[in-house]
């Protein structure tokens, strides 16, 4: 891990108790040979603990040449980390649970517990993490406790691919607990690369003294053969959401057609962006049109600028949205999210919030409003901003 530590940062110091008071081999008072200082990121605060490294006085012991450092050290963090284990759990949850950036943990970190870390630093440890939670999963003891009074399951296989040509990531999960038992990338989708799959998982119940009640999977060639062969007369089902998505493919279909209409008629919010910082918030961008510095001043200000492009960011946001899947169409949700827009600029209009200052009529000459809009008549020439 990096060592570079921030200069700003003060840490506290605790004193951590000596290891055990006497000596496991010879059975002598252990003494404190030295110290040595650890700095630990926690959430209470930056952390620098003073740890009294023990040794046995005696020449012969084994112990006499090492040092024995306090047990308590292992309860606050792993050797030669920099956070603690709330560090570590608080990351493990806001990534995985919530979905948070990298660049969003590290300053989330910085700005409410003063912990500077390099995002490699952060990726390394949520890998960890990872690494954990994967293993704990795997852990076939834990496994056994957890299906203790379970006595059939329902597996389900299924393949993530993020883009063509690469790995594909098959993951087993068995849904009665909802939990995931093992996850293998493969190359492709052969017969003779899902059947170790399939094998391992019917070991697996095997062991844990548990019935496959049904198969649950995208009903490909290689999960059909292999699983009639592997476990025969156990059910294999349709996955309900592949079902869905065939079902639904005329109606998407058509919804995606719907998008690309409703895409083409909103158009100019770079236009509206760029104008907006360039001069007066809502103000359009048109060739005989003042320049617009002292705007701040004379127009809607700082803030009218930052609502016209809070606006500008949600539609781009509406149109950039691919979600929903086959119950809730993404032109359904467009459609419905742009209409909350339409209504809300209704409202800001019925209001007359967001329009220009009565001194705004002596800034910019020949510019007038209809509406609650910003419009400059027809054959109206340049003029300078008034002082």
């Amino acid at each position: 891990m990096a060592r570079r530590l921030p200069k700003e940062v003060t840490w506290t110091k605790v004193v951590l108790a000596g290891a055990a008071p006497w000596c496991a081999a010879g059975g002598r008072r252990m003494h404190v040979k030295k110290h040595r200082q650890r700095r630990v990121y926690t959430l209470t605060g930056p952390v620098c603990y003073v740890l009294r490294l023990g040794h046995c006085p005696h020449r012969a012991c084994p112990n006499h040449q090492g040092t024995i450092s306090p047990e308590q050290e292992v309860t606050l963090a792993m050797p030669r980390w920099l956070i603690g284990w709330d560090v570590f759990c608080w990351l493990g949850h806001r990534r995985f649970a919530r979905h948070w950036s990298v660049p969003q943990l590290r300053a989330e970190w910085w700005d409410r517990y003063t912990i500077g870390l390099s995002e490699d630093a952060i990726e390394e440890y949520w890998q960890r993490y990872q690494c954990m939670v994967a293993a704990r999963q795997q852990d076939f003891v834990g496994l056994k406790k957890a299906y203790a009074r379970t006595r059939q399951v329902v597996l389900s296989i299924d393949g993530l691919q993020p883009e063509k040509g690469h790995e594909t990531l098959y993951v087993v999960r068995e849904l009665g607990q909802q939990r995931v038992w093992f996850a293998t990338p493969l190359l492709s989708s052969a017969t003779e690369e899902i059947r170790p799959l399939i094998v391992r998982a019917k070991d697996w119940a095997d062991r844990l003294g548990c019935r496959v009640r049904v198969w649950i999977s995208d009903k490909q060639e290689a999960f059909v053969t292999t699983i009639a062969s592997v476990s025969p007369g156990v059910p294999h089902r349709y996955c309900s959401n592949h079902f869905l998505r065939d079902l639904a493919k005329a109606p998407l279909e058509l919804d995606s057609h719907a998008k690309v209409q409703m895409r083409s008629k909103i158009r100019g919010l770079r236009a509206i962006e760029r104008a907006v910082l360039q001069g007066g918030a809502g103000a359009p961008a048109a060739p005989d049109r003042p320049p617009l510095q002292a705007a701040p001043s004379a127009g809607t200000g700082a803030h009218g600028r930052d609502v016209v492009l809070d606006y500008c960011a949600a539609v781009r946001s509406i149109l950039n949205d691919n979600q929903g899947g086959p119950l809730r169409p993404p032109g359904l949700r467009m459609a419905e999210a742009l209409g909350e827009v339409r209504k809300s600029l209704g409202r800001n209009l019925r209001l007359k919030k967001g329009g220009p200052r009565k001194r705004c009529w002596h800034a910019w000459p020949g510019v007038s409003t209809r509406g609650g809009t910003w419009w400059w008549p027809r054959n109206t020439k340049s003029h300078a901003m008034s002082s």
